[in-house]
């Protein structure tokens, strides 16, 4: 297996492996425990909206940041930054000075994390094997999926948020360890043209960030209020969605490198926007909503590799792979603090959660359209790096 050649990729996606049983235990259960504290669907909307939002405007100051002590130090610094938001959010009472404090601490945190984690991936991968990298770190991820949700749904139920988000901080910030031994990525000062080069991935993030918004966040509070409000019930439905998709990247992601990206496009978003529908559809009946969000699992497994080996292999050929994923992520930021705001705007408004689900079957036709492009012009590329008009692609960085 050539993918696991990359001893680099392996320790990142050890890191990723163990920062997942918290992405899938604590920060699965955000806007549900925002919920259960008594802040209105809508209201959890605006505050996850404001996070977003705040990661936007505070993005650009990681470049200095990373450019002084480079990409390693910064992901290390990120990983245990966005561990500490889990105790802040275990004290939430509703709207209020701890409620601000979180929005602050989850918006700090998450930008330094993901838009140094980004870089740094994409630059130490290999462009001929980045699908199945992608797929191997997605397969991780579902497979940790599985236990971590019901663990943490049942700690809540039995011993409280303080427990359940405590245990929550730890792991996460275990998760610096395997980093530490990954090697520098030194970050310039000045890079001309760095942010220009990142207009494509900017484009797909925005659209991205605005199909999260319907397809992700506001389903997580429809799929809990599907489920009667029961958290230990919302716990079960996640592992089981994780046991569905957790071989789904692996296979697409050797159907990418082998060079038929653009027919998986089609089929790929095809289906994640039949299951965006299916969610839609399935609000309100705990049955129809345990086998969408099953099914979502299986569609994120497909949908990830298919946008991020696109995505990473663009930040790595430009200038600067830093400043490519603080543009394309800052855009990201946007179009999911967008589709928040549309949604929190139209439950105000009285409308079902289905209505707000079903927006983001807008950003999934973007992005379709945008792949296809980018995957035939990939498919225009002979063996030797050069289109076939005999331009040469930009070298890598």
């Amino acid at each position: 297996m050539a993918f696991f050649r990359n001893s680099t990729i392996n320790l990142l996606n050890l890191h990723y492996g163990i920062h997942s049983i918290a992405l899938s235990g604590g920060a699965a259960f955000f806007a549900i425990y925002l919920l259960k504290s008594g802040i209105p669907v809508a209201g959890v909307f605006v505050v996850v909206a404001l996070i977003l939002l705040g990661r936007f405007a505070i993005r650009p100051i990681v470049i200095g940041l990373a450019a002084r002590s480079g990409l390693r130090v910064m992901v290390v610094a990120g990983t245990l930054l966005s561990a500490l938001q889990y105790p802040v959010l275990a004290e939430v009472r509703g709207v209020g000075v701890v409620l601000a404090v979180l929005i602050a601490v989850s918006a700090v945190g998450e930008t330094v994390y993901w838009t140094t984690y980004h870089a740094y991936f994409a630059a130490l991968g290999d462009d001929e094997l980045r699908g199945q990298q992608i797929g191997v770190r997605e397969a991780i991820a579902a497979v940790v999926g599985i236990a971590s949700p019901l663990a943490t749904g049942w700690v809540l139920v039995a011993f409280g948020p303080r427990v359940a988000f405590g245990a929550t901080t730890v792991i996460a910030a275990l998760a610096a360890l395997p980093i530490l031994f990954a090697p520098k990525v030194a970050v310039a000062r000045h890079v001309p043209g760095a942010f220009r080069a990142a207009v494509t991935g900017m484009l797909l993030f925005a659209a991205d960030g605005w199909t999260a918004a319907g397809y992700v966040f506001v389903w997580q509070i429809a799929l809990f209020v599907s489920l009667g409000e029961s958290l230990l019930g919302y716990g079960a439905a996640l592992a089981f969605a994780a046991l569905v998709g957790a071989v789904g990247g692996l296979v697409l992601g050797r159907h990418i490198d082998a060079g038929h990206g653009k027919q998986a496009v089609w089929w790929v978003f095809a289906t994640v926007a039949l299951i965006a529908a299916l969610r839609a559809v399935a609000t309100g009946n705990a049955g129809l909503a345990v086998l969408a969000n099953a099914l979502g699992a299986l569609g994120g497994c497909l949908y990830i590799p298919t946008l991020m080996t696109a995505v990473y292999t663009l930040a790595k050929r430009s200038p600067c792979t830093l400043r490519f994923h603080v543009a394309a992520e800052g855009a990201w930021d946007v179009g999911g603090a967008g589709g928040l705001l549309a949604a929190a705007l139209a439950t105000g408004f009285g409308m079902p959660l289905s209505v707000s689900i079903l927006f983001s079957l807008a950003g999934i036709g973007s992005i379709t359209v945008m792949l296809r492009h980018y995957y035939a012009r990939q498919a225009a590329v002979d063996i030797r790096g050069r289109p076939v008009t005999g331009q040469r692609l930009p070298d890598q960085a």
